[in-house]
């Protein structure tokens, strides 16, 4: 089997080092070139055309957005991006991933060697992950400017009073995701109208990355958006997303759903967990619940899927040719646990048709 070339560029000699060593180390990854910024890459790359790039943000002479966009446009190919674990460095990295880049490393402002040596398992497997990943959907993806929805007053959802309140509270959507997730979830909840039922939702990602991932979110769809925080309630038209490194769960109390924000061990290496969510969710919600399961590697979800299913909820699978990675979707359907696999453009209409269960 051919390696995967992969090709780092960071300004950063430490992390040039550091990650292209770790990178080397790895049985069936060739490092094939280190380079300081996406001008010396594009020079490197007119003579072998990497498999993968691990790629920094904040760069001299051209940014990396700028360089992914580029990429994306002209020869789309899967890009990793390698960014600091910051609040403004959130909101930059986004940004590439809308620009599609495949998934996201972290690293830390101090400690940088000793934080890489750490996640060089994570490492490794999200270049191989990349290197597997329809690139081709986050370059169409890319391709098409995000355009925010009008927000709407409640007088828009509430004028037509052909719902009774009793209808909304009792419906819930719990939907997990991973690599490729960022990019779907917004097609996905931009697809809503304002009156969607209740949504929570685990997206594989760093802390610090989802407080923005929220509010970009939630200026584009005409459904609110945020970060959970603990006790916060599952309402209508409101979509909440886990905090990157804490877990998320769904409880009831009354007619009302809520959920809790708390610690805990990593589960199917992760932190939050989608099967920590699906879990709850079927204990919690049973057969009022819808559950959802996307693009992403591993297979975290397929078990808390199956619990859901057995518990009498209506469960749905992303289908491979519209995934990025088809590695979660495909592991919780060889469990039982996906009464269906749509493609993307139909989970929207799927998450509608609660109201009318």
């Amino acid at each position: 089997m051919k390696p995967i070339r992969v090709m780092v560029v960071d300004d950063s000699a430490v992390v040039r080092q550091v990650v292209g060593g770790l990178l080397s180390a790895a049985p069936g990854i060739e490092l094939i070139a280190a380079v300081a910024d996406p001008l010396l890459a594009i020079e490197r790359m007119k003579q072998e055309w990497p498999d993968v790039i691990v790629l920094d943000v904040e760069m001299p002479r051209m940014d990396g957005i700028t360089f992914l966009k580029k990429l994306m446009a002209e020869r789309p190919t899967p890009v990793v991006i390698c960014s600091t674990l910051t609040d403004k460095g959130a909101k930059t990295t986004l940004e590439a991933l809308a620009a599609g880049a495949v998934a996201i490393v972290t690293k830390p402002k101090v400690g940088l060697k000793q934080f890489l040596a750490e996640a060089a398992d994570d490492l490794v497997a999200t270049v191989r992950t990349a290197a597997r990943a329809n690139v081709r959907r986050l370059a169409q993806h890319a391709a098409a400017p995000a355009v925010a929805a009008p927000k709407r007053t409640a007088d828009a959802v509430l004028a037509p009073a052909t719902r009774a309140m009793t209808q909304t509270t009792e419906r819930v959507v719990a939907l997990g995701t991973s690599t490729g997730g960022t990019q779907a979830l917004e097609e996905v909840l931009t697809s809503l109208p304002a009156v969607a039922p209740g949504i929570v939702i685990v997206q594989h990602m760093p802390e610090k990355f989802t407080a923005a991932f929220a509010a970009r979110l939630d200026g584009l769809c005409r459904i609110t958006v945020k970060e959970a925080e603990h006790n916060d309630r599952v309402l209508p038209g409101r979509a909440l997303i886990a905090p990157g490194g804490r877990h998320m769960l769904l409880k009831r109390s009354g007619a009302q759903y809520m959920v809790e924000v708390i610690d805990g061990p990593l589960v199917n290496r992760h932190r939050p967990s989608v099967d920590v969510l699906f879990r709850a969710t079927a204990k919690s919600a049973g057969a009022n619940a819808l559950g959802v399961i996307m693009t992403g590697m591993g297979d975290d979800g397929a078990a808390g899927l199956l619990e859901m299913r057995q518990a009498g909820a209506r469960t749905l699978a992303q289908d491979e040719a519209s995934c990025v990675v088809y590695g979660m979707p495909r592991e919780a359907v060889k469990r039982g646990g996906v009464e269906r696999t749509v493609p993307l453009d139909r989970i929207g209409a799927e998450i509608l048709q609660q109201l009318d269960r």
